[in-house]
């Protein structure tokens, strides 16, 4: 199930795969003496801003990280709380007033994600409970690196009495008011994987959202597209033989750029051409990882699963560093990818 909310009420999309809030209007070492000194850039001091005293700690999207005047916000109100059942009146306002205090967070402010996930805090009942969470985690932190988006992790109960779904709450107002430099945050269940690394959208409108959720970009259950994985594989490949653009080594921090040229190219060819396209988000519901319980499916088809949808994210990824995995359900099996190699998997 989808929930955004925004100025009226909630409104509820088709899957139980992500939850979105509206904030705009909701209230190797050779020495241990070299273990760092892995590379080097020689820069001289007048070139390099960051060598100068007193210089702004700015992050790689150009926010002042070292910035936060006196000037009085919402956090200086003794009676603020992050807990449940205590409203938080004049939001935009007070967001506004903050952004106003920290220009640097202003410029993008409309578009800015910021991606919240979690667990439980003790150890999982399954034997490899812990280590398919730690997976589906990178699977996260992966998809927040590529497009500049931060996150956080939870794994505590912020009220004791929201618990089971209603746990999401408590950490997303709590979210909201730690973080007034995001426009939305955006919550993704720790059993769901993105197995579209490449998209991104910044969200404007609720039209927006409901297209890309429901048509634009398909999202669902895991048994919908695990099957499909393969063949998806083999359709993009077979995009980027035709582009040449699409075959080219390029660092992580453009894939976005990559991402746009795909698009463009699965347009032109008609489509999906018959391979499909991939899943935003491919959610294994009823298929717990920690507790290692689920309902109408075999441990076999559940894990393996994962580890397909796991896998399919991280040949993505692991692309933009020269490897990838030419068989989705062995997670050992890896080979370096030459110059020119368009194929996600061995050429047949």
């Amino acid at each position: 199930m989808v929930k955004i909310i925004g100025p009226s009420k909630p409104i509820f999309i088709g899957g139980a795969v992500v939850a979105l809030l509206m904030l705009w209007t909701f209230s190797a070492f050779p020495s241990f003496q070299n273990m760092l000194d892995v590379a080097k850039m020689t820069i001289s001091p007048e070139k390099d801003g960051a060598s100068a005293i007193g210089c702004p700690i700015v992050s790689d999207q150009g926010v002042n990280l070292g910035h936060d005047p006196v000037d009085q916000t919402f956090y200086d109100d003794p009676t603020l709380s992050y807990s449940m059942g205590n409203p938080m009146k004049d939001w935009d306002k007070k967001r506004r007033e903050w952004l106003n205090h920290h220009p640097s967070f202003a410029n993008g402010a409309e578009d800015r994600i910021f991606v919240v996930t979690g667990s439980q805090a003790g150890p999982c009942k399954n034997p490899i409970g812990d280590n398919l969470l730690l997976r589906l985690f990178k699977n996260k932190v992966d998809y927040c690196r590529i497009h500049g988006y931060d996150i956080f992790y939870n794994n505590v109960f912020l009220h004791p009495k929201m618990v089971n779904v209603w746990v999401k709450l408590p950490v997303l107002r709590a979210t909201m008011l730690a973080h007034p430099e995001a426009e939305w945050i955006f919550w993704v269940d720790a059993d769901a994987v993105f197995t579209d690394m490449d998209l991104s959208r910044r969200w404007r409108s609720i039209r927006t959202i409901t297209s890309w959720c429901t048509g634009g970009a398909p999202s669902g259950y895991w048994d919908d597209f695990v099957d499909k994985f393969d063949t998806i594989t083999d359709n993009y490949a077979r995009i980027e033989k035709g582009v040449t653009e699409l075959q080219r080594r390029h660092a992580e921090k453009v894939s976005e750029h990559y991402a746009a040229v795909m698009r463009e190219a699965f347009f032109n060819k008609g489509g999906d051409g018959g391979g499909g396209k991939r899943p935003f988000v491919t959610h294994f519901m009823a298929c717990k990882p920690c507790s290692g319980v689920h309902w109408g499916y075999t441990d076999e088809a559940c894990w393996n699963g994962m580890e397909k949808a796991l896998n399919f994210a991280d040949n993505q990824v692991l692309r933009n560093y020269g490897f990838v995995r030419p068989d989705l359900l062995n997670i050992s099996s890896l080979y370096s990818l030459p110059f020119g190699f368009s194929s996600y998997s061995k050429e047949k």
